[in-house]
């Protein structure tokens, strides 16, 4: 980024007049101890207008729940507009796949529970933005949202707006450094907390973000494909697969438009 205060400030910026056009009262944003919801709800903190940090973990690794509790009370430290509230959804959870059939379906079966898990924090940060009058601010970055499609639909992509939904994920790290985001946070390993182990989200996508991100620019800017490097040549067939694999998420709803001479 050419400069990152003035990036910093345009998102501020943003999130306040979009609030305060939508005559809304504030935002509220699921904290999973990760960069892209500890700089989300910091710039959403920055508006002065109340936001409220939401921690759901469900059957969480300690340590992504380690991180949340302390990037929260560190927000809290420096924004009197911050408020927290701790909600387990393991109950939750675990009621829902009780009442599941038995399939043999095992990959599907694991994937499907992992997405659910996404949409019961959707459904519990709606809760409190209707109760407050709130607005959902959406934590994806760039190349997760626009790229590789790397979020549940319904679930974390279920949101009222997107405040750093243009940075990529190497520019998010480095708001957060500028932010002063908590350490253990901007060194963490990225992972969407989903599966209740160690996985990253390298693991699942096959590559790195800053790999993600070259191919998604080389994709943009019709690189020829012969330029590449043995290692850019896999990496830009998985951001293909990847991309054409998700459009269903990041196209609109597709509408079965009726001629009007059948109406």
């Amino acid at each position: 980024m050419k400069s990152v205060k003035k990036v910093e400030n345009h998102i501020t910026h943003w999130l306040k007049s979009y609030l305060e056009e939508a005559k809304m009262n504030g935002f509220v944003v699921g904290i999973s101890g990760g960069v892209d919801s500890a700089v989300t709800s910091t710039l959403c903190a920055q508006t002065g207008h109340p936001v409220l940090c939401l921690e759901m973990p469900i059957l969480q690794d300690k340590n992504q729940e380690s991180r949340a509790k302390d990037h929260i009370n560190w927000l809290k430290n420096q924004f009197s507009n911050v408020s927290s509230l701790h909600l387990s959804l393991d109950s939750v959870f675990l009621s829902f796949k009780a009442l599941l059939p038995p399939t043999e379906k095992e990959d599907a079966h694991f994937l499907s529970l992992a997405n659910t898990r996404a949409r019961l924090r959707m459904t519990s940060l709606y809760y409190f933005a209707a109760l407050h009058g709130y607005l959902v601010a959406g934590t994806g970055n760039k190349v997760e949202d626009f790229g590789v499609g790397f979020y549940t639909k319904y679930g974390d992509g279920g949101v009222d707006l997107s405040p750093i939904a243009d940075l990529n994920k190497s520019q998010v790290f480095t708001m957060a450094k500028h932010l002063g985001i908590i350490e253990s946070i901007q060194k963490a390993a990225p992972t969407d907390g989903l599966w209740g182990d160690q996985r990253t989200d390298e693991d699942q996508l096959g590559a790195t973000y800053s790999e993600l991100e070259w191919a998604m620019e080389a994709q943009t800017n019709k690189r020829p494909v012969e330029t590449f490097s043995e290692r850019e040549k896999v990496v830009f067939e998985r951001y293909l697969t990847l991309n054409h694999q998700n459009k269903h998420k990041m196209n609109p709803i597709p509408v079965c438009e009726i001629p009007q001479e059948y109406l």
